[in-house]
């Protein structure tokens, strides 16, 4: 992606104008988080203080019994977002969602296993295993060039 930026010292307001040859999802997430003009910082609850949590150490994120956790290394963070809001705030090229309740860092996945017929698990660096639900099957293939 490139970036450009032109100062015009005639205009009122600022104007940001996205040029691309298609709509898709790192588009509308662009566009949302200039919209909105807040931050995509995460923060999340553990030991009952609340923390900065930097996306790069997050493993994965899920979701059980309508609460959301952020997994790191050595910690588990209670967030106060829905699990959709976490996507948004996090980048598609090392995140992908593997089920309606959870998301993975690539880059933070020991292997996957397609030993089992029509199912793919993941196992992470700290030693969970995730699984690709049927649902999301196909994109989670394309990404992995499968």
């Amino acid at each position: 992606m490139k970036v450009e930026i032109n100062i015009d010292k005639t205009l009122d307001e600022e104007k940001i104008v996205i040029y691309a040859r298609e709509m898709n999802k790192e588009i509308l997430s662009l566009k949302e988080s200039l919209e909105n003009g807040k931050p995509n910082i995460l923060t999340g609850f553990f030991d009952g203080r609340l923390e900065f949590i930097d996306p790069e150490n997050i493993i994965r994120v899920y979701a059980n019994d309508k609460k959301v956790y952020a997994v790191s290394q050595d910690k588990t963070y209670l967030l106060r977002l829905a699990l959709y809001q976490v996507e948004q705030r996090l980048d598609p090229k090392k995140f992908v969602r593997i089920s309606n309740s959870e998301i993975i860092n690539l880059k933070k996945t020991k292997n996957f296993d397609l030993s089992y017929i029509g199912t793919i698990s993941c196992q992470m660096v700290n030693g969970d295993v995730c699984y690709v639900s049927k649902r999301t099957l196909k994109k989670v293939k394309e990404i992995l060039g499968i």
